[in-house]
């Protein structure tokens, strides 16, 4: 089996892992969660922001300390951190436990990207690495659309649902340590490493990623409660909704081969389009069972697209230090998420749900305004 093979294979079960259960399932069981333990939409929304801003601190520790200890420590560490987080979602019995061990889960996000990159850095030859990160950052997908089914079969039974998630996730670790480089760089370990000069390329990603960040929160966080108060669906029905999102979500994968074709800003405006439209579509008060599925697949591809854009982004723009830079573009759509989500909560609760869709629609034109320009090496 080639590196990239190994290493793409394993980092795309782990993404689907990390991000698919541990940290955006919680928004398509939220109805069910809410309903046995009492939350409001506000402090689901709270919720929902501190799993988001555990992930910036963890992306940031984890950037650092790939480079330091190496690829492989790190990734297994982001298993065991899913696999903890999960197990204590399915066994919480209040709504402050469920605040800490969403917000635990979350931090294994944040741990489980910047070493994979370092690790196809490492491990994988130039001409295949665009291809190798993003169809690795395509497992967010796979594990959204995994997600689905689980909802459909056993919607009511969540708590079940996130310990075969934290199974998994202990599975995923184990796969972690025997397919990944224990080394993170090409020169061994790296010592002395700090923030690199935030020059104009990567001050645009920041604010791009920031502003797509947060007008994702509209359905990464609330997709259940938008569904069921627009279409009355129960958890259950809300899983079709995030097999549709997983599913087109997994032609992210691409990124790399589109941006190699069009051009990274291309690529973004015109995923930051369908991004809008997607939450048009499932949102606003028009919508329809078709026209929420169809919005769903488009949010899933458009999502994981521009995800992939930012990563091509960050490490094109630094690459002797590939995890740092994807580091700075999912950190900074952390952000945005982390303040999205509450604020859509707030705007849903002190406003109405059409509110808070618009706002959210509008902010994901945004980040268009912010290009990349070719960096000379």
């Amino acid at each position: 089996m080639t590196p990239a093979l190994r290493i793409g294979a394993t980092g795309f079960g782990l993404i689907a892992v990390c991000y698919g259960f541990a940290r955006f399932a919680f928004g398509l069981f939220l109805p069910q969660i809410r309903s046995d333990l009492g939350l409001s939409p506000t402090l689901a929304g709270v919720i929902s922001g501190g799993a988001f801003a555990a992930y910036c601190v963890a992306i940031i520790v984890s950037a650092r300390c790939s480079e330091r200890f190496g690829a492989r420590v790190v990734a297994v560490a982001a298993a065991a951190v899913a696999t903890a987080g999960l197990v204590g979602i399915a066994v919480c019995t209040s709504p402050g436990w469920l605040a800490v061990f969403v917000i635990l889960a979350g931090t294994s996000t944040g741990l489980a990207s910047p070493p994979l990159a370092d690790a196809v850095s490492f491990a994988v030859a130039p001409a295949r690495r665009d291809l190798t990160n993003t169809i690795i950052n395509a497992g967010t997908s796979a594990g959204v659309a995994l997600s689905g089914p689980f909802a459909l079969g056993l919607g009511e039974q969540w708590r079940l649902v996130f310990m075969i998630f934290a199974a998994t996730a202990a599975a995923l670790g184990v796969a972690s340590y025997l397919a990944l480089p224990a080394s993170g760089s090409k020169n061994g370990r790296i010592e002395g490493l700090g923030m690199p000069p935030l020059h104009a390329n990567l001050l645009r990603l920041v604010a791009a990623s920031f502003l797509m960040g947060a007008a994702s929160t509209a359905l990464w966080s609330f997709g259940g409660e938008i569904a069921q108060a627009r279409l009355d669906w129960s958890t259950r029905l809300t899983g079709m909704l995030w097999i549709a999102i997983g599913a087109a979500g997994i032609l992210g994968a691409a990124a790399g081969w589109l941006v190699a074709r069009l051009g990274i800003n291309t690529v973004h405006r015109l995923f930051l389009v369908a991004l809008v439209a997607s939450i048009g579509m499932t949102g606003l008060a028009f919508t329809t069972p078709t026209l929420t599925l169809i919005g769903g697949a488009l949010f899933g591809a458009a999502y994981v697209m521009l995800t992939g854009v930012y990563l091509v982004w960050g490490t094109t723009t630094l690459p002797d230090r590939p995890g740092t830079g994807l580091m700075i573009g999912f950190l900074t759509i952390a952000v945005g998420q982390t303040a999205g989500a509450p604020l859509f909560g707030v705007l849903m609760s002190q406003l109405s749900l059409q509110t808070a869709v618009c706002v959210f629609a509008g902010l994901g034109l945004a980040p268009g305004l912010f290009w990349f320009r070719t960096v000379a090496h």
